[in-house]
């Protein structure tokens, strides 16, 4: 049976541009997580690919605010002034994460580029390659204005992490996300959570666009 609207689980799906944006709609996404050059893992979008999303589909969309592949911040200003540009062109929310040299979160640097931004924030999968996830983990959501923490437990993704997710259900928002599949979602929704994050779970490859059938599938499975 569908979930009752109050108890909806949230499947966010990555989208790299309007097509896609209007494919996860039609597949019944409930939000996207707008990203570019998923070759290095996703960088920040342009303000103008926001403002086309927005025109092209209703649902909101959480540009990532990232411009190198690596988790640190070498340019605090650079990350400010992108947080604040993607916001004004639209954006909903903001995807931010980054750690210090030592493995531990960049509390300072996330802090002040989400104010930049004035919008709800996901903190990403920066979370998993800190050196304590738990504590990361923690540490994260106790952040202003952070609302959801996108992690796969582990670098490698759920296939190793899983666990570690499920394990930080019932303190912190998390969002279950990074090679995630259907195997994973029993064990995810018993711990409690409630949010889904997929990627290339919803296309054939990332040359390729979101197919919306893909979406609908992922959709009817957390409407279970």
């Amino acid at each position: 049976m569908p979930q009752p609207a109050s108890a909806r689980r949230l499947l966010e799906v990555i989208a790299l541009d309007a097509v896609d944006a209007e494919a996860a709609q039609r597949g019944g996404a409930d939000r996207l997580e707008l990203v570019t050059d998923m070759a290095a893992d996703g960088l920040s979008p342009s303000p103008s690919t926001v403002s086309a999303i927005k025109a092209a589909c209703d649902l909101p969309v959480r540009a990532m605010v990232r411009v190198s592949p690596d988790f640190l911040a070498a340019d605090v200003p650079r990350l400010r002034d992108r947080a604040a540009a993607l916001a004004d062109a639209g954006a909903d929310g903001l995807v931010i994460g980054f750690l210090t040299r030592d493995g531990g979160l960049d509390v300072d640097a996330m802090t002040q580029v989400a104010a930049a931004g004035g919008v709800p924030w996901t903190c990403h999968r920066a979370v998993d390659h800190a050196a304590d996830h738990r504590a990361a983990v923690a540490r994260a959501a106790a952040l202003p204005g952070v609302d959801q923490i996108l992690t796969a437990g582990s670098p490698a993704g759920l296939a190793e992490g899983a666990a570690r997710v499920a394990e930080c259900a019932a303190a912190a928002p998390v969002m279950a996300g990074g090679g995630l599949t259907e195997h994973h979602v029993p064990g995810l929704l018993a711990a409690g959570v409630t949010a889904f994050h997929i990627g290339s779970a919803a296309r054939d490859d990332w040359d390729s666009p979101v197919d919306p059938a893909r979406v609908a599938g992922w959709r009817a499975l957390l409407d279970r």
